[in-house]
């Protein structure tokens, strides 16, 4: 018999083993069916499944008198719809030094298509590019489905989480083509400041590569510090930012994202990535029309008490993390969250009985306590773990609770 000429692609099944739903379902599976206690999500990412975190009034109605305007219902414009890209630019424009054009936004199908776009776009043969750790799985998957190298920074916690730019210019050679930066961070809850991506960007200069900016928790910040966009320093650094309306309107399932030219000297115009961005859009699909008719509305006219409640549950969220979390032994705190919707904690193995690493921990934690965690691996970190508290806050003192009693169970006996 012939032998069959056609074979998978390997990369795409090991690209996705380390993606965190694959992890957060393999975890779920060793829930006891027979606890009658309600699970604990602190492994998912996703604030809509809570009552609590519901989305604005304005914005359901956009949707509604978008879909009913019957102006929505064609194919979307490879670019985005005219209308959903000047509603983007300014609104982004209102925290920058200069002012965006419609021209520098292009709608995706969530940030995380955006994603693959620019890293599709920057994937010639040899290229790498400069990933956080910890991080964001995603992007090691999209580089890898690419043929991207990818070479890690670490994020040091002992300075809250700033990157380790020393680090960057040791690994970066002449085929580096751009570093990312998460702010305010996934996984680690933290927030720039804005004399640490001043240096990202003189860095990044210095390099002669671009930054790509994953903005996607922008403004969802409960600590001291401002939400500072790296488009700021688009004059000094190509950007190219990403964003969407998944975190900050609690809507991931709209599936609405975008990414932003910040590139005022036209650096990026000149080598032909603006060029290469708008050919690969004609190639992938394009978001639903009716909600990016309705993003002028969402993000010129929710009400400023919708953001303050949602930041309000947030922070109350994280302070009551901080405190029970430093009430078990064999897990620290380094640097309290102060922005997006988790913490990132370090696990000390060593103190446990049974215990062989983080994802040993979050198995039978979920089995013994019905309480999912995610382990740090996924994000590159191990035996670290993340925490998502974008749930309700009696949830978050049960689980928390649950974790204490099986962090103390497993003690080790002096």
């Amino acid at each position: 018999m012939k032998k069959w000429g056609f074979q998978a692609n390997q990369k795409l099944s090991t690209a996705a083993d380390n993606i965190i739903e694959v992890v957060h379902s393999k975890i779920r599976n060793e829930i006891d069916e027979d606890d009658q206690r309600p699970i604990i999500p602190f492994g998912y990412g996703d604030p809509s499944f809570s009552p609590l975190f519901r989305t604005s009034q304005i914005a359901e109605d956009a949707v509604v008198e978008a879909l009913r305007s019957a102006k929505f219902n064609s194919y979307s414009p490879p670019l985005g719809v005219p209308q959903a890209r000047r509603g983007i630019a300014e609104y982004l424009s209102k925290d920058l030094p200069y002012k965006l054009s419609p021209d520098d936004v292009f709608v995706t199908s969530g940030a995380t298509q955006a994603i693959e776009i620019i890293l599709t776009v920057l994937a010639r043969p040899g290229a790498n590019i400069l990933l956080p750790r910890p991080g964001y799985s995603v992007y090691e998957a999209r580089a890898a489905c690419s043929n991207l190298e990818v070479r890690h920074f670490d994020l040091l916690p002992e300075k809250g989480w700033e990157a380790d730019l020393d680090a960057v210019e040791a690994i970066a050679d002449e085929n580096t083509v751009a570093m990312v930066i998460i702010n305010p961070g996934n996984p680690c809850g933290n927030v720039c400041s804005y004399q640490h991506l001043e240096k990202v960007a003189k860095t990044a200069r210095k390099l002669g590569i671009m930054v790509i900016s994953d903005e996607v928790f922008g403004h969802l910040i409960f600590g001291s510090k401002p939400f500072v966009p790296m488009g700021v320093f688009g004059s000094t650094v190509p950007v190219l930012t990403l964003g969407s309306l998944s975190k900050r309107w609690l809507v991931p399932g709209w599936r609405l994202g975008w990414f932003v030219v910040n590139d005022p000297t036209a650096i990026l115009k000149e080598t032909k990535v603006f060029d290469s961005i708008k050919g690969c859009l004609h190639v992938f699909s394009d978001p639903t029309t009716f909600v990016q008719g309705a993003i002028p509305y969402i993000l010129g006219k929710t009400n400023k008490d919708f953001y303050r409640n949602i930041i309000s549950v947030l922070k109350q969220n994280s302070e009551v993390c901080y405190n029970k979390i430093n009430e078990m032994p064999c897990i620290t705190y380094p640097h309290k969250s102060e922005g997006s919707l988790y913490a990132m904690v370090k696990l000390m193995p060593s103190l446990l009985e049974d215990i062989d690493d983080d994802m040993d921990f979050c198995l039978k934690l979920a089995k013994e306590e019905s309480v999912i965690v995610l382990p740090g691996t996924v994000t590159g970190m191990k035996n670290w773990l993340r925490i998502f508290f974008a749930i309700e806050p009696s949830y978050v003192e049960d689980g928390l609770e649950r974790m204490k009693s099986f962090c103390h169970r497993h003690a080790k006996r002096h």
